[in-house]
């Protein structure tokens, strides 16, 4: 597997659990509504719904365990995902050969705007002015692959304050993370340091100033932040 982890200093990069290196970054794109049960809490229809994907900028990840309550909102709202990270690319890539692009996976948020994002949904606009903002995607440190394999199944939980209040299991994926590649290299080409947030289960919900999150998944580690 190429290792593909000795970024500039300008590029953002993530860093590795264990090491003292970091996983530079290229893009970012994030699968919306991807566990059936947050699709009709969002009010859409996981039967018949195609994946659809929006792009954070790669400078909005942040592993420093702090998220600055943005400006300009009401009601932020808290989504946990699985991260997947790419050494490797393409156009057209074929699902069964899909994985062998994975360098490794991770656990983040997708913080969301969700007042301007509704403002948005309801002009029929685009959404990275609720998505896309400064520190909008906290991560933990990655896995490689050769540590945790290909994830497929384990809990995926978010709480805050001690309160749990997201939970679901990675096999609820509508798209799993295969499928999420090949569409997605359809449509773009694909390239080493690409990252892919691949969707949250249901019960997102607000979060405050002094707020802290834990986000888990299973086999992957954890991740704090404090809302400040």
């Amino acid at each position: 597997m190429t290792t593909y982890v000795f970024p500039p200093s300008d590029i953002p990069s993530l860093p590795i659990e264990g090491s003292g290196q970091r996983f530079p970054v290229r893009r970012v794109y994030c699968i919306g509504r991807n566990y059936a049960a947050h699709a009709i809490e969002m009010g859409g229809d996981p039967t018949r719904e195609q994946p659809f994907f929006f792009q954070k900028n790669p400078d909005n990840l942040d592993a420093s365990g702090e998220f600055p309550y943005p400006d300009h909102c009401n009601d932020l709202h808290h989504e946990i995902e699985m991260v997947v990270a790419l050494h490797s690319g393409g156009r057209n890539i074929p699902v069964d050969r899909a994985l062998e692009h994975v360098w490794g996976y991770g656990v983040g948020l997708d913080m969301t705007r969700r007042d301007l994002q509704d403002v948005a949904k309801k002009a029929g606009r685009p959404w990275e002015i609720a998505k896309a903002f400064e520190r909008s995607a906290p991560v933990g440190p990655l896995q490689p692959v050769t540590e945790v394999g290909h994830p497929d199944a384990g809990r995926i939980e978010l709480t805050v304050n001690g309160e749990v209040r997201q939970t679901g299991d990675l096999n609820q994926l509508i798209w799993k993370v295969p499928e999420m590649i090949s569409y997605l290299s359809d449509y773009f080409e694909l390239a080493a340091g690409d990252v892919i947030m691949t969707g949250t289960p249901s019960g997102v919900g607000p979060v405050q100033r002094g707020d802290v999150m834990q986000a888990s998944v299973e086999g992957l580690g954890s991740l704090t932040v404090t809302v400040v």
